[in-house]
C-alpha cells in the first residue's frame, strides 16, 4: 500500500533565499498530486523534490500576492511545452482566480495550440468548504485574516488518521483555530505581528487553542531577516513540539 506524503518546496515568507524558497508545498498521493501555491521555476522545484511535474493534477491557490501565484503562468507554459495532456484542476477564491484568469489572459494563452486541459474551480469563502475527497485524503479550507481573501488549508488522510492544516498568511483568527481543531500538525506561518500576519508567539498560542499534536513553523524571514529564536518564541505559548520548516523536508502519512 503506498503512503501519501506532504513536502514543504519552500520555507520562507514573501523574500527567499538560496535556501529558503517562498512558501509552497506538496501533497502526493497515488492518484492526486496537489501543489499548494506556485512559486519560483515550478518545474525545476517539482524535479528537486523527486516529484515527474506530470503527475501534478490539481493547484490550490490560497491568495493572489505574488509570492504565492507569481510561478503559475511558468507551470502552465513549462507543462506545455513539456507535452503536458492531462487535465489540471486550478482551485481557489473568486477573487484569486479572476485575477488569475485576467494575468494568462495577458499572456494570450488561449492561442496556445492544443493546450491541454485547465479547470478553474471557484471556492466559496464558508469555513470548512470542500475542496476534494479522495480515497487517500480529502482536503478543506476556510478563510483566514490576511490583507486580501486568503485561505487556509485542512489535509485529512484517511489511509493513517492523521490530519494537518496550513495557515497561509494570516493573523490570529478564530476560523482558523477551528479548522486546525486536534490536527496532528498545524504549519503556521511566522512572519511578524499583524495586521496580516503572525508572530511566532502567535502561531503557538492558535496551535494552543485548536489543541493541536505539533507546531512546525513556515512562511518566516530569512537571510539578513532571519530569526533564531522563532522555536523558543513560540513554545513560550505553546506546550507541545515546536520545530521549523525546511525547503524539501518530508512527512509520510
Amino acid at each position: 500500500m503506498s503512503t501519501a506524503k506532504l513536502i514543504i518546496l519552500g520555507s520562507a515568507n514573501a523574500i527567499p533565499d538560496r535556501q529558503h524558497e517562498n512558501t509552497h508545498l506538496l501533497v502526493v498521493g497515488s492518484t492526486r498530486t496537489v501543489l499548494v501555491d506556485c512559486v519560483g521555476s515550478p518545474i525545476v522545484r517539482l524535479q528537486e523534490a523527486g516529484i515527474d511535474p506530470h503527475r501534478l493534477t490539481d493547484l490550490l491557490l490560497t491568495h493572489f500576492h505574488p509570492d504565492h501565484v507569481s510561478g503559475t503562468p511558468q507551470l502552465l507554459l513549462n507543462l506545455w511545452l513539456m507535452g503536458h495532456r492531462s487535465p489540471l484542476n486550478i482551485y481557489g477564491l473568486p477573487h484569486t482566480l479572476d485575477r488569475l484568469e485576467t494575468l494568462m489572459g495577458l499572456y494570450g494563452w488561449s492561442n496556445w495550440p492544443d493546450f491541454f486541459p485547465v479547470t478553474f474551480v471557484r471556492l466559496s469563502e464558508a469555513e470548512a468548504t470542500p475542496v476534494l475527497d479522495e480515497q487517500e485524503f480529502k482536503i478543506q479550507v476556510s478563510p483566514v485574516q490576511h490583507f486580501i481573501p486568503t485561505l487556509a488549508v485542512r489535509f485529512d488522510f484517511l489511509r493513517s488518521g492523521k490530519s494537518v492544516v496550513y495557515s497561509s498568511d494570516t493573523e490570529p483568527c478564530a476560523p482558523l483555530v477551528r479548522l486546525a481543531a486536534g490536527v496532528d500538525i498545524l504549519i503556521h506561518e511566522a512572519s511578524g505581528h499583524p495586521p496580516g500576519h503572525s508572530s511566532a508567539a502567535q502561531a503557538g498560542d492558535t496551535a494552543r487553542q485548536a489543541e493541536v499534536g505539533a507546531l512546525v513553523l513556515i512562511h518566516y524571514p530569512t537571510g539578513k531577516f532571519a530569526n533564531p529564536d522563532l522555536a523558543t518564541e513560540a513554545k513560550q505559548t505553546f506546550a507541545g513540539p515546536v520545530s521549523l520548516a525546511t525547503d524539501f523536508m518530508s512527512i509520510d502519512f
